[in-house]
C-alpha cells in the first residue's frame, strides 16, 4: 500500500488492495450536527454521501487523517446574493473558504429573474443600490440567456461550482416583470389580472425548485438612483395572496422590514400582523431580518417573543439575526471613508490609491483634513456621526480579526493611550499597507459596548443563523466570514459561550430545515458527505482586503479563513489548507429535500 500526503491537510491517497469506501475522515473530534456531544469516531463517505460514523476497519480509496481536528457538516448560510455570480464563477468566495457547503440567494426581494429584456438595467440598479455590487462588474458577467425564473435555474443548474446553491424567487423582479415601470414604484399596486400573473409565476418558480420568495419592506434599500424599492409598502392584498401561493409546498419566505429599527409601534403593529397573514396563508416557514440598532435598542427582544408566540399557535417564523456585530469597513479604497466629506480629501480624491496616498502624507494637507473633518463630523446625522467621527467605536482589524471588540480597544482609545489625536491616528492607520488597511464600525448589534445581547439574541429559541449577505456590499461589508466567527466567538474564546455541539447545528442542520434541505446537514447515514475537517485553536478570519477580480474589473471585499484543513462536498474535497483543488461538485438544488432513506 502506498501513501502520498497531499498539502498540510492529512490528506492521504491510499491504493489499498480492495477498498470499499471512497472517502474516511479518520480519528476526528466529530460534531455531527445533531446537537449531541462530540466523540472521537470515523466518518465513511460512498457515492458522496455519509454511510457510517465509528470505528471503522475498512478501508477507503482516499483518507484524511483527523486526529486531534474538529470535524462538522458542511455550514449552510441562507442569507446571500450570489444571484449574479453564481452564474459565472464557480469558486463563490470567500463563503466557500469559510466552510460553507450550500447557500440560498434572491433574498431581500433582489435577483435577476424572471428579467424582460427592457428591464436588465434596472434589475442590475437595483442590486447595485440595494446590495452595493458594481454594476459594470454585473453588466459585463451577466449573460441573460433566460426570461423566465425556469430559465434562469436552467442557467444556475449549467454551472459547476464548489458549492451548492439554491434561489428564491425575488419579489422586487417579479413585480417589474409583470408591471413594467409600475412595479418599481411602492406606490402602485397590481390589479386583479396582474395578481393573478404573479401568483401564477411565483407558482411556476416554486414548482421549479425555487426555495421560496425573498421581499423587502425597508427604507434603506434603494436602486442606484435612490428610488425605494417597488416592494417597499406591497399591500396585504398582494403579500398574502402571493404567500398563499406557497401553501403546502415547503417554499419558503424571506423578508426584511424595519420594524426591527421603527420607532412607530403603530408601524411595528402593522408589519408583524401582515407578516402573521403571510405566514398563516403560507403555513410554511417565514423568517425576517433582526438587528440591534440604537434607535430602539431593545426592539428585538419583543420581535424574539412574537416569533415564539407565533409558534405557540403553529406558526413557523423564525428570526434571522447575526452571531457579531453588523458594521461596515472603511478604507481609501472602500465605499465609506470617514474623510470623504473633507475638502481637502476630495481635491486628491480623484487619484489612484498610491498618487493618493502620497497625497495625504504631505503633512500641510494632512493637518487641513484634520482640521475639517470636526465640521463635517458634527453636521453629520446620528448614523453618519458614527462612521465619519465615531472613533470610539472604530476599531483596526488585525490578524487574525479579533471580533469580539470592545470599546477600550477602539481607535479613540489607542490614541488617548499614546497621547495623539484620534483623527490623526485614524488617517495615518489608514495609509498604511499602501493605503488598504480598513477599519471596523459596527452599526448593530454593539449598543451597549459588548457583545452580551448577540448572546441572548442567537440563543433565542426562534432565531436562525442569517444575514451574513455573502457576495453582496462588495466595498463596505464581508460578513461571508460569520461561520467561522461563529466558532471562535460563541465555542472557543468567549467565557458566556455554548458547547460546540449547539453552536455547529445552528449554522448546519437548522438553518438547512428551514429551507427544506432535510439530506445535509447532520453528519449521519445517508445524509450528503459535506464535511469540515478544522483546527479549532487554529480557526480564524484573515483581514479583508479589497480586490478587484469581478468581471470589468468590479472590486469586492475578499477574506480569507485559517485553521480549515479541508471542505469536502459530496465526498469530494473541494479545499486542502485553504487552497481550491480543482473539484466542482456542488450542483443547484431545486427545491426541498427530504430525509434519505437509510
Amino acid at each position: 500500500m502506498t501513501i502520498r500526503s497531499v498539502h498540510e491537510a492529512h490528506v492521504c491517497v491510499l491504493s489499498p488492495a480492495a477498498p470499499v469506501l471512497d472517502l474516511i475522515v479518520r480519528a476526528g473530534t466529530v460534531v455531527d450536527g445533531t446537537g449531541t456531544p462530540p466523540i472521537t469516531a470515523d466518518v465513511g463517505v460512498r457515492e458522496g454521501r455519509v454511510v457510517e460514523v465509528g470505528r471503522l476497519t475498512e478501508r477507503a480509496h482516499r483518507e484524511i487523517d483527523a486526529d486531534g481536528l474538529v470535524v462538522t457538516p458542511g455550514f449552510v448560510d441562507i442569507h446571500t446574493h450570489f444571484d449574479g455570480q453564481a452564474t459565472w464563477d464557480p469558486i463563490l468566495a470567500p463563503s466557500a473558504w469559510h466552510g460553507v457547503t450550500s447557500v440560498a440567494m434572491g433574498n431581500c426581494g433582489v435577483g435577476f429573474a424572471p428579467a424582460r429584456p427592457d428591464r436588465h438595467d434596472w434589475l442590475i440598479s437595483l442590486m447595485e443600490g440595494v446590495e452595493d455590487i458594481p454594476g459594470a462588474a454585473l453588466a459585463e458577467g451577466l449573460s441573460w440567456e433566460w426570461e423566465s425564473f425556469p430559465d434562469y435555474m436552467d442557467a444556475l443548474e449549467g454551472v459547476s461550482r464548489t458549492i451548492d446553491v439554491g434561489a428564491h424567487v425575488p419579489h422586487a423582479a417579479l413585480r417589474a416583470f409583470v408591471m413594467g415601470d409600475r412595479g418599481a414604484d411602492p406606490g402602485e399596486a397590481p390589479d386583479d389580472e396582474e395578481l393573478a400573473r404573479m401568483v401564477d409565476l411565483l407558482a411556476q418558480g416554486v414548482a421549479v425548485g425555487a426555495v421560496g420568495m425573498g421581499t423587502s419592506r425597508t427604507e434603506l434599500h434603494r436602486t442606484r438612483s435612490g428610488d425605494p424599492v417597488g416592494t417597499l409598502r406591497a399591500a396585504r392584498r398582494e403579500m398574502v395572496a402571493l404567500a398563499g401561493t406557497l401553501r403546502n409546498t415547503g417554499a419558503v419566505l424571506q423578508l426584511i422590514s424595519d420594524c426591527y429599527q421603527s420607532v412607530d409601534p403603530e408601524y411595528v403593529a402593522a408589519e408583524l400582523a401582515l407578516m402573521e397573514a403571510m405566514a398563516e396563508a403560507s403555513k410554511g416557514p417565514l423568517s425576517f431580518s433582526v438587528q440591534q440598532p440604537a434607535s430602539v435598542p431593545g426592539r428585538w427582544r419583543e420581535l424574539q417573543a412574537w416569533a415564539a408566540d407565533c409558534a405557540s399557535r403553529g406558526l413557523d417564523v423564525w428570526t434571522q439575526v447575526a452571531p457579531r456585530p453588523i458594521g461596515v469597513l472603511m478604507g481609501l479604497s472602500a465605499t465609506v471613508n470617514p474623510f470623504a466629506g473633507c475638502r481637502s480629501y476630495r481635491e486628491v480624491a480623484h487619484l489612484g490609491l498610491a498618487e493618493r496616498v502620497q497625497a495625504l502624507s504631505e503633512p500641510a494637507r494632512r493637518s487641513r483634513i484634520i482640521e475639517e473633518h470636526a465640521a463635517v463630523s458634527e453636521r453629520a446625522a446620528r448614523a453618519g456621526r458614527q462612521m465619519l467621527g465615531g472613533f470610539d467605536l472604530m476599531f483596526r482589524l488585525d490578524d487574525p480579526v479579533d471580533y469580539d471588540i470592545h470599546p477600550d480597544r477602539s481607535m479613540a482609545a489607542h490614541a488617548a493611550g499614546a497621547g495623539v489625536d484620534d483623527t490623526g491616528l485614524v488617517l495615518d492607520t489608514m495609509l498604511e499597507q499602501g493605503g488598504h488597511q480598513l477599519l471596523y464600525t459596527p452599526l448593530f448589534n454593539f449598543v451597549h459596548g459588548d457583545l452580551a445581547d448577540v448572546r441572548e439574541m442567537i440563543g433565542a429559541d426562534r432565531s436562525l443563523f442569517g444575514l451574513s449577505d455573502a457576495g453582496a456590499h462588495c466595498g463596505a461589508i464581508c460578513d461571508a466570514s460569520f461561520t467561522t466567527s461563529y466558532l471562535t466567538l460563541w465555542a472557543r474564546d468567549r467565557a458566556d459561550g455554548m458547547p460546540i455541539e449547539e453552536v455547529v447545528p445552528r449554522v448546519s442542520r437548522d438553518t438547512a430545515r428551514h429551507v427544506g434541505w432535510h439530506d445535509r446537514g447532520t453528519l449521519r447515514p445517508g445524509m450528503l458527505a459535506d464535511i469540515n475537517v478544522l483546527d479549532l485553536d487554529a480557526l480564524g478570519c484573515a483581514p479583508p482586503r479589497i480586490v478587484n477580480d469581478l468581471p470589468a474589473g468590479g472590486r469586492r471585499l475578499l477574506q480569507r479563513a485559517y485553521g480549515y484543513r479541508c471542505t469536502i462536498k459530496a465526498g469530494e474535497p473541494t479545499f486542502v489548507g485553504g487552497e481550491h483543488t480543482g473539484q466542482l461538485p456542488g450542483r443547484l438544488v431545486r427545491g426541498a429535500r427530504s430525509h434519505p432513506q437509510v
